[in-house]
């Protein structure tokens, strides 16, 4: 069986050193296909019968790079959550996660820190699976990976640990 995810940090120093770690050193719309699928083989490994979705996405367009289910039972609920994890990494730059942790968790706390009327409080979700994709030597997110359906802090950590992975195998090409 295949290891279990590595638990999400809950503090904003050590979301911060896992996000800098996260550099990754190209990407491009096959590393995007490549990740996603990465990405549903692990759903599929971990939680077999839990639906969720998958879906990467340009940074500065909404552009679709890659978009799936692990398998029948997703909501249309699901699509709104991802739009909302990506627009909360898009506008801060960093996961939805690290906003959770950051207001821990009071999306009240959260809309009148950056002054969110209520329609645009549903823009935003402060849940993890949201995370950026930033790349060496290029400043900004170039993409959004967003991973829902599963506990929050498991959408989070599928994704923090298939970049993981995503830069593993950029290093080991690199030997070759």
């Amino acid at each position: 069986m295949a290891p279990r995810l590595a638990e999400a940090p809950g503090d904003l120093e050590a979301l911060t050193a896992q996000q800098s770690a996260l550099l990754l050193p190209h990407f491009t719309a096959t590393d995007a296909f490549n990740l996603g699928i990465s990405l549903r083989t692990r759903i599929l490994t971990l939680y077999p019968t839990t639906p969720a979705v998958i879906s990467i996405t340009h940074a500065n367009s909404d552009s679709l790079l890659f978009h799936c289910t692990t398998g029948s039972g997703v909501q249309p609920d699901n699509d709104v959550w991802v739009a909302r994890k990506r627009c909360t990494v898009k506008r801060w730059g960093v996961s939805s996660w690290y906003m959770g942790r950051k207001f821990g968790g009071d999306e009240e706390a959260f809309g009148q820190k950056y002054g969110l009327g209520e329609s645009e409080r549903g823009m935003f979700a402060i849940h993890g699976g949201g995370v950026p994709v930033c790349v060496r030597g290029v400043e900004g997110t170039v993409a959004v990976v967003v991973v829902s359906g599963l506990r929050q802090e498991e959408d989070h950590m599928v994704v923090v640990e298939g970049l993981e992975g995503f830069i593993k195998e950029c290093e080991g090409e690199g030997k070759k």
